[in-house]
């Protein structure tokens, strides 16, 4: 039996409103950090690329908890967002996600990309599941956890 009882549902194109509202709570801490906490801006940059069929909720107890985003790129799969409510972080949900998006990876072949706010706390996540450090950039960092086979690398 799952202690968390967490499981992986499709979302709907009627769900982008709050799937962004959810994003905005869950990154306001690390955007504030920076100084560039702005809603408006949060949620606009979600909508603009939402993709229900690249997205997931993160249920729990069938409580929706959260989201994520893989899209194929070629021959790596794009972790392109990953939120999960500030009331529910630190509880091993993030790293359930991460273990599923990388077995399904290592299933196809894939080596996995993503990005995270450099005050993030999500960094610590990424490092602690395989994934390289392999670009820093002025607000953000970029992270490759190559497919199961391949040799580490750091930046």
């Amino acid at each position: 039996m799952d202690p968390l009882a967490l499981a992986f549902a499709p979302v709907l194109a009627c769900d982008a409103q709050e799937l962004a509202s959810l994003r905005v709570e869950a990154m306001r801490e690390s955007l504030e950090r920076i100084g560039r906490f702005d809603p408006v801006r949060a949620r606009s940059r979600f909508l603009e690329n939402f993709s229900p069929e690249h997205t997931r909720a993160i249920l729990l107890d069938g409580q929706r908890v959260g989201f994520f985003v893989v899209r194929p790129q070629g021959e790596t799969l794009l972790l392109d967002h990953l939120y999960v409510r500030p009331s529910h972080q630190n509880r091993g949900i993030g790293s359930r996600v991460l273990q599923a998006v990388v077995s399904e990876a290592d299933e196809g072949g894939h080596a996995v990309r993503v990005g995270a706010l450099r005050a993030s706390d999500s960094n610590r996540l990424y490092a602690r599941h395989g994934f390289d450090l392999v670009e820093e950039a002025e607000f953000d960092n970029y992270y490759l956890r190559r497919g199961r086979d391949a040799p580490r690398q750091t930046a």
